[in-house]
């Protein structure tokens, strides 16, 4: 254990002594994220760098308190990327905090989620006992894969000293095609694409405007664009939009007084919601809407009988939960994995309302 680590370690061994609460930040990009944030700043900013980079077996090991930003500038230098496209929500994000939230870009869908690419984690403990999980390789295990159990955690099980990504090339080619449709025609339309061989990447549907960005080989791209018709976006414009998405950037997110940032996560074949201003990711399966937090129990009566879920994103006021309750057999489980690495329960009180 080097000496930041070791400063770490010693700061939550005293807090577990003292029952003394502690707040897991890196750079504070998604603070808002959560039922509320409680206890005194761990800052997981001294445990930064790269630990290795291996461009040719697609995987790179950096610590925690690294910025996700210098990450993908050392990617970008050997043409690769991190496929999920995780938020940014600004430029002083890290890594561990990318790992801790859990969240995923445009291209979860078609690339996968964030909890796919991670290999391996070092943490510190609630007991400031340094752990080891994964590795660099995907295999099988049996039982908890504790290292992609990190993803989501939000800092409520340890901090993540070290993490192994698996990365990929980026794709050859893209492009960006827009159609005139209704919600119910572009879901649709999206469920008849993906029974083809096409190469989709990415879907945003708001205002009757569906995009679609294609990624892949240069004549899987083109071959698409002839067939699927659209029109097609210019490229700098269309990289544009795709990363103000990614960053809810887009005017859709802007929100007036009162309202709440609401997602729910529902099958992609599922009907409009039908509760207000919409946007729809993932080919139907993330929708965005932007509704008062008073609306909760309708929200989350929709969304689970559409056969899904509804988070409060963001803008709640603390008096609504933010995560949809659990049944009780998961609840059971959270609670004792949150027992097994925290037995003090110093670290991320309130956080996701237990």
């Amino acid at each position: 254990m080097d000496a930041a680590a070791e400063q770490i370690a010693e700061k939550i061994i005293q807090s577990a002594e003292r029952g003394r609460p502690l707040r897991i930040r890196g750079g504070g990009t998604k603070d808002f994220y959560g039922q509320q944030l409680h206890g005194e700043l761990l800052d997981a900013r001294l445990l930064a760098g790269v630990v290795s980079h291996e461009p040719s077996e697609l995987v790179v090991t950096v610590r925690g308190g690294t910025r996700l930003r210098d990450l993908e500038a050392l990617l970008a230098e050997s043409n690769q990327c991190l496929p999920f496209e995780p938020p940014r929500f600004g430029v002083a994000g890290t890594v561990g905090g990318m790992v801790a939230a859990g969240l995923s870009g445009p291209a979860r869908a078609s690339a996968g989620a964030l909890r796919d690419y991670v290999l391996g984690v070092q943490i510190l403990n609630g007991r400031g006992e340094l752990l080891t999980f994964g590795g660099q390789v995907m295999k099988n295990v049996a039982g908890y894969d504790a290292s992609r159990l990190m993803a989501g955690s939000l800092g409520t099980l340890g901090v993540i000293v070290e993490v192994s990504l698996k990365v990929l090339p980026v794709p050859p080619a893209e492009a960006t095609l827009l159609f005139e449709l209704s919600e119910t025609s572009a879901r649709q339309q999206l469920n008849r694409w993906a029974g083809q061989p096409l190469p989709l990447n990415a879907s945003c549907w708001a205002d009757g405007q569906l995009a679609v960005r294609l990624r892949g080989a240069r004549a899987a791209v083109a071959s698409a664009c002839q067939s699927m018709g659209g029109q097609r976006l210019d490229d700098e414009r269309a990289e544009r939009q795709w990363q103000a998405l990614r960053d809810q950037a887009l005017p859709f997110f802007r929100l007036a007084p009162g309202e709440a940032l609401w997602r729910a996560s529902v099958p992609d074949t599922a009907t409009p919601l039908n509760l207000g201003p919409t946007l729809v990711e993932w080919h139907g399966a993330q929708r965005w809407l932007r509704l008062p937090p008073a609306w909760a129990p309708r929200v989350r009566e929709a969304a689970a009988r559409a056969g899904g879920h509804a988070t409060l994103f963001r803008g709640g006021d603390g008096s609504v939960p933010v995560f949809t309750p659990l049944h009780e057999p998961l609840a059971r489980i959270h609670q004792r994995l949150k027992a097994e690495f925290d037995p003090a329960g110093i670290f991320g009180q309130g956080r996701m309302g237990f």
